[in-house]
């Protein structure tokens, strides 16, 4: 079920939000090769609650750690642990906070010193996706726009769209109604409504689409091992636009 926030709990969220944000910024001031993707957890762990908010990824589903890491060819949901992030790697650092009975979640891909020509057209591509994603975007705007938005941009950059993860509402819970995905027929979906809180976020590939799923139940990494980069924001329906609660 969709739910439509109030103005209250919006303002409720933008605490989280911004704790998320904050997060984002700290921890990709840390990575630096040499970095094992578990300090970067600690770093993230230690600042959330420094700020008087929960890791909301920390069990959630039995997820053993605070933030998602995931390294060049690791989409999404990499485990933090012994990987040590070496020059020339993209990194990209996913995690949500839960404070004041909300949720927010964001995404953002760091370039790690000495990166090839073709890392950094990839993260770039990615951020501009999600922007491409906004476009125009208001209460009234078909669901699918948005994907077909994001797909558009990074098909026409040379990369490719993964089908089998998509962003997702956001509120009480992490994870809400409506699903979100990256790719899509303009013109079809739900009609959005102001008051919606939804996850934008495009995971794009280097090369082909398809993805694996490892056997530890989480890590996501492309089929081609090529790499893969992610970027995403909190973001508010409005009558006549969007507003974005982790920028």
């Amino acid at each position: 079920m969709i739910t439509i926030k109030t103005e209250r709990e919006i303002d409720l969220m933008r605490e989280p939000c911004a704790i998320v944000r904050d997060t984002l910024a700290y921890v990709g001031s840390k990575i630096k090769p040499g970095v094992t993707t578990k300090e970067l957890d600690e770093f993230a762990e230690k600042y959330i609650r420094s700020r008087g908010a929960e890791p909301s990824c920390l069990g959630y589903c039995g997820y053993p750690a605070s933030i998602c890491a995931s390294v060049n060819e690791v989409v999404v949901h990499g485990i933090p642990g012994d990987r040590v992030i070496r020059e020339g790697d993209i990194v990209s650092i996913d995690l949500c906070a839960y404070k004041n009975g909300f949720h927010g979640d964001g995404a953002r891909t760091f370039l790690v010193g000495n990166v090839s020509e073709e890392k950094k057209k990839l993260v770039r591509v990615t951020e501009e996706c999600f922007f491409k994603g906004i476009e125009n975007l208001r209460a009234g705007t078909p669901l699918y726009d948005i994907g077909a938005r994001v797909q558009r941009h990074a098909e026409e950059n040379g990369f490719s769209v993964v089908r089998a993860l998509v962003g997702h509402g956001i509120g009480r819970e992490m994870h809400e109604d409506p699903s979100v995905p990256n790719f899509g027929k303009p013109g079809t979906g739900i009609r959005l409504k102001a008051g919606m809180v939804i996850c934008i976020e495009p995971m794009i590939n280097m090369g082909g689409y398809e993805v694996d799923f490892m056997d530890d139940g989480w890590t996501v990494k492309t089929r081609d091992r090529k790499p893969a980069a992610h970027y995403e924001n909190t973001v508010v329906i409005r009558e006549d636009g969007v507003e974005i609660l982790t920028i």
